[in-house]
Order: C-alpha cells, then sequence, then structure tokens
C-alpha cells in the first residue's frame, strides 16, 4: 500500500510551470512517425505489465512469504499481541492455575455449574412487571442457590438487588480513583419446548454429567458464564486475594426477553453508582473461539447487531369455514410470509467492518485458507473487484453472510380457533438481526415496501408501524377484505446497532489487555509455549444480542466474548435448542479465563 500511495503521490503532483522546449518543432516525416506510433505502444504495453506485475506481485509476495513461514509481510493485517500474564499478581495466578488443575477442583465445577443448571429460570418474550408476574419467583430459588454455593463471594462483595431480581455485586478494590472492572452475565435461560424434551439425551434441567459434559438448558447459554464468574471470585477470596481496581458483577434476569426488567434497570443503578463513563471495561457473554481454517481463532464481539421483531397480523371476516373466501386471513399471512423469506435483504462486504476484519485475520493467520481466497481478501483493501471476488466465495457460507447482514427468521406463528370457523386473524412474528451499515428504521421500511403488492393484491386495509400505507392504485378502494398490520411485537422498540469498540490504535488498550488474557489462558491451559501454536485473536461481532445493549453509556470498551469453545459457527453449540451442553474442560477454561482478565485488569495501566 505504500508502494500505491507513492504511486498516487508521483502521479497527482503539478505539472504548472515553465516546460522545457522541445528539440525540434519541425513536422514528422512519415518513417519517423511510424516510429513514434510503435516507440509510444511498446511504453504503453510495458507500462501495463509493470503495473499488473506490481498489483500482482504485492499479493503473491504476502502469500508466498506466509506459505514460507514469515507472516512479516503480513504483520500490518490483523496484528496481535503476546500473552498477558499477570505480574505483580504472579505467584495468585500461577497457585489458582495449579487448583484448577486438580481433579478436586474439576468435581466443585461440576457441581457449580449442574446446580445452576437444575433451577429452571426460562425467561419468555412478554411478562406482566415485577411483583404481579408469579412466574418471576423463580429466580428466588436460584438467587438462594448462588447464596449456598458461593458464600465467600455473598459474604465479601457488597450485594445489591435492583427491580428484585437483578445482582450487581461490588468487590472493592484498595484503590478508589482507578475505574471498575464490569463483568456481565444473565440468569434467566430460553424456555425448552414441551414436545422436544424426549429428544433430549439427557433432561433438559437434570444438569447431569456424564463425565465429559454437563447437560442442560443454560450450561453455556449463559450459566456457564455467571457461573465462571462467580466460581472464579470465590477461589480467589478463598486464596485471599484483594484487589487494587474494584470489580463489579452485573447479572440481569431477562436477557432473553430483550432486559426490559432486568439490564434494563440495572444499567440505571449502574451509571449512578460510577457515572457515565465510569468503567474501565465490560466483559459480557458473547462469541466464541474454535478452529477456523487450520488456525484456532477467537472472535472477539467489539460490536453487535441491531435488532427489532416486526408483527405482521391480518384481519378479515369471520364466518363457517363450509362458505370460505377464496382467501382466509391464514392463506393471506402464509402468501405474505413466503414474499418475506423469498427477499432476504441483501449482503454486502464493508471494509473496516468488523466482519471484514475477521476474514483479514483469516488471510493473515489461517494456514488452510485457499490460495485464491487469500489473495482476494489481501487485495480487497485496495480493489472493489477483487473484494467481490472474496464476497463471492464466503458467502457461500450462510452463516457468515448471515453475520453479514440483516436478517430474517419467522419464528412465531398463530392463527384460527376452530376447525369449522373462518380464522378472524392471523399473524406471525419475524426476528430481525440488523446489519452495522442499517438501522431499525431502514429494516421497517423495507418490510413495509416488500408487503405493499400482497395489499393491493388481496385489497386490504395497509398500516405499518403507526402509519397508513399507501398501496399504489387500488388504495382508494371504498370496501376492503379486510386489515394488514405491522407493528413492533410485544411493545418492544428494537435495538440499534452497537457502537463498535476501539480495537486499534491508543484507544485500544482494553482490547489488549483482553486479547493478552485469552491468550495466557489458551497457553496455561494446554501447556503451549511457542506463539505459532497459541490462540489467534480477531475483533468480531456478536450476531445476537446481550444487556450490554443497555449499558453504551457506562464505557466505550464494551466486549462481548465468553471463551466458550466450538467446532464452528460464531456462537456456542446447541444454544437455543436440543442437547444444550457444557464441556467440563471448556468450563475449568473459562473459570481460567475470568481469573486471568480480573488479575490483569487489576494491575493494567487503564485509568
Amino acid at each position: 500500500m505504500a508502494a500505491a500511495k507513492e504511486t498516487t503521490k508521483i502521479l497527482s503532483a503539478s505539472t504548472t510551470g515553465s516546460l522545457p522546449e522541445p528539440i525540434s518543432m519541425k513536422p514528422l516525416n512519415r518513417h519517423s512517425a511510424t516510429r513514434t506510433i510503435y516507440l509510444f505502444a511498446a511504453v504503453g504495453i510495458l507500462g501495463l505489465l509493470v503495473n499488473y506485475t506490481w498489483w500482482h506481485d504485492l499479493s503473491t509476495t504476502y502469500l508466498y512469504k506466509f506459505n514460507h513461514g514469515g507472516t512479516a509481510a503480513l504483520a500490518n493485517i490483523c496484528p496481535q499481541v503476546s500473552e498477558l500474564i499477570p505480574q505483580r499478581n504472579f505467584d495468585i495466578w500461577e497457585s489458582l492455575g495449579a487448583t484448577y488443575d486438580t481433579d478436586a477442583f474439576q468435581e466443585k465445577a461440576v457441581s457449580w455449574l449442574a446446580g445452576a443448571v437444575q433451577v429452571p429460570t426460562e425467561s419468555y418474550d412478554y411478562y406482566d412487571p415485577v411483583g404481579t408476574d408469579p412466574r418471576w419467583e423463580k429466580f428466588h430459588t436460584f438467587h438462594s442457590y448462588l447464596q449456598k454455593a458461593f458464600p465467600l463471594v455473598h459474604a465479601e462483595l457488597q450485594l445489591t438487588k435492583v427491580n428484585t431480581y437483578g445482582l450487581v455485586f461490588v468487590w472493592k478494590g484498595s484503590n478508589e480513583g482507578l475505574k471498575p472492572l464490569l463483568l456481565a452475565a444473565h440468569q434467566d435461560v430460553v424456555p425448552v419446548e414441551p414436545t422436544t424434551v424426549d429428544k433430549w439425551t439427557h433432561p433438559p434441567f437434570s444438569g447431569y454429567f456424564d463425565g465429559t459434559s454437563v447437560w442442560g438448558r443454560g450450561s453455556c447459554d449463559d450459566k456457564s458464564g455467571l457461573i465462571g464468574i462467580m466460581s472464579a471470585i470465590e477461589t480467589m477470596l478463598a486464596n485471599g486475594h484483594e484487589p487494587t481496581r474494584t470489580v463489579v458483577l452485573a447479572f440481569g434476569f431477562d436477557e432473553e426477553s430483550d432486559g426490559i426488567h432486568g439490564a434494563r434497570t440495572l444499567a440505571v443503578k449502574l451509571e449512578e453508582m460510577f457515572g457515565q463513563n465510569g468503567y474501565a471495561m465490560i466483559v459480557d457473554e458473547g462469541s466464541i473461539y474454535g478452529e477456523q481454517y487450520g488456525r484456532t481463532m477467537a472472535l472477539l464481539g467489539v460490536a453487535e447487531k441491531g435488532s427489532v421483531n416486526v408483527r405482521i397480523e391480518v384481519t378479515a371476516p369471520g364466518g363457517h369455514s363450509s362458505l370460505p373466501p377464496p382467501h382466509t386471513s391464514i392463506g393471506i399471512l402464509a402468501e405474505l410470509l413466503v414474499k418475506i423469506e423469498a427477499n432476504p435483504f441483501q449482503a454486502k462486504l464493508e471494509r473496516h467492518s468488523p466482519p471484514y476484519t475477521i476474514v483479514q485475520c483469516l488471510a493473515a493467520h489461517a494456514p488452510n485458507i485457499p490460495d485464491h481466497l487469500r489473495r482476494d481478501i489481501i487485495a480487497s483493501a485496495y480493489s472493489d473487484k477483487a473484494l467481490r471476488a472474496a464476497e463471492n466465495v464466503l458467502f457461500k457460507n450462510l452463516e457468515f453472510k448471515n453475520l453479514v447482514r440483516t436478517t430474517q427468521a419467522i419464528d412465531i406463528i398463530q392463527g384460527g380457533v376452530k376447525v369449522n370457523a373462518l380464522p378472524e386473524q392471523a399473524w406471525a412474528v419475524i426476528n430481525h438481526r440488523i446489519s452495522m451499515e442499517s438501522s431499525v428504521a431502514e429494516t421497517e421500511a423495507h418490510d413495509t415496501d416488500l408487503l405493499k403488492s400482497l395489499a393491493s393484491k388481496f385489497n386490504l386495509t395497509y398500516h405499518a408501524f403507526g402509519k397508513k400505507v399507501d398501496r399504489g392504485q387500488d388504495d382508494n378502494a371504498v370496501l376492503t377484505n379486510g386489515n394488514l398490520t405491522l407493528s413492533k411485537a410485544f411493545d418492544k422498540g428494537g435495538s440499534e446497532p452497537a457502537p463498535t469498540t476501539p480495537f486499534e490504535g491508543a484507544d485500544a488498550v482494553p482490547y489488549r489487555v483482553l486479547s493478552g488474557s485469552i491468550k495466557a489462558t489458551f497457553n496455561r491451559h494446554r501447556g503451549i509455549e511457542r506463539e505459532d501454536e497459541t490462540i489467534v485473536v480477531s475483533p468480531g461481532i456478536m450476531p445476537g444480542n446481550t444487556d450490554t445493549k443497555y449499558y453504551w453509556k457506562l464505557t466505550p470498551h464494551i466486549f462481548r466474548y465468553g471463551h466458550v469453545r466450538s467446532k464452528r459457527g460464531s456462537l456456542p453449540p446447541n444454544i437455543h435448542t436440543v442437547n444444550e451442553a457444557m464441556l467440563i474442560d471448556n468450563f475449568l477454561e473459562i473459570i481460567r479465563y475470568y481469573t486471568t482478565l480480573i488479575l490483569n485488569v487489576d494491575e493494567s495501566a487503564l485509568p
């Protein structure tokens, strides 16, 4: 790129001022004119060859050096920090590490996580306020379990309950001038579909340990995070650790249903405690680590997609089903949903976006990525053609394509009450995850425009998000066959994409501390000493939403990463479906991860 910039600089240099007089102003004869034409042609062809060779050699030189073990040429693409081992806190880090390696501690870790899974804390899309809906009361049982399992945490840390079930623990440090570290997790889990219970290898709330994994709903999402944090701090307290920097724990209780009663109220309390921009950094659940093209990579969530749930409702006259119209409300709804699924949002990989940084890291560090794809990714930094070529390959992976674009998933549908009664109402809910380049308003406009033609076809009065929609020439029909209404489901307003956390430059110290802590954890857990065997950390994006969407005012340094291991993808394995389970070896590593992070942040130069 330096050569390209220098070339641009030369080509754009000023040509004003005096030019030398030509040697001769005489007209050229025929032979000399022909020679001149040939000369210009030769120079032009040579220029094209030089230009092609320069651009071609740039990417192939990078590729050659990478394939032969020299990553210096790629040093400016996805740069890596070294592992960060605590210095002042080295002795306790080393001692705790040895403890975590023991069979006795593994038994304790199994007990902690299994006990938490055995307390069902299912969260639903709609709740009445705390104190009026009895379904909230299950969290009393979970709090009792936490108090019994982690007595030192409850004895030594200051606990504040927010909106009855939100938990804020404060582990006071000796230096109150330092901004605290905030670790977040959520207590609730998604419901288990009753018709799938018999498909589980072990019952979903059994917490069964088969010698390798703890099984059950929440074992990955997110009780492994919450219990991992509590386990690390309980063990650190048992070993006499006293922090210099304050550590705050914030545990919501309805993250799976948008966090309105939990994290939103916790955010107010957390700001009240330490103020806006009052925290050094926040770490919540999020992306995973796993093998990508022959290299283990951690996708550190520096961004989070937005979301909105759109309810599509069709109402039509009822009646006896023996005298049906051509299309019932359910039939109309079905065609609307087919239209939605047949017209997904376009995907476009934008330079400097978190998904783009992921593929850059793959090009720089993954040995098994196809050569042609590596060349296109490297060249995509300056070539639109190469960027589109890389897209064509990368978007064959549907999961990656969905990471880039706004997605749509029809998750809920309902209509009809009796087999011989025409349905007067039918509705469905579409869950959108909004790309970093889009917005809630743009997503709603897409859905609204997409369904105009069908509203006209079925002669429906069309309202979308509180406004009547013009259906074109049929909009003036006096009588309609029913109504089509688009609205935000469950009276929830949606969330815009999150601001991107700094991950490069002078403002990226928290990113580097976390990145180095991940590497130290990974290496210590496996006894790795060679740099080429360690994990690669890449800035990434969280495709789902976390409680951090309410915490933007607390710090610009928000990370979504829980060190959960996965064989593939950007989310933990089997979350929100049957056979959710957590490898006990991974859970022990999660405890080590939180321990390493707490100790490194404690002695860091962060304000």
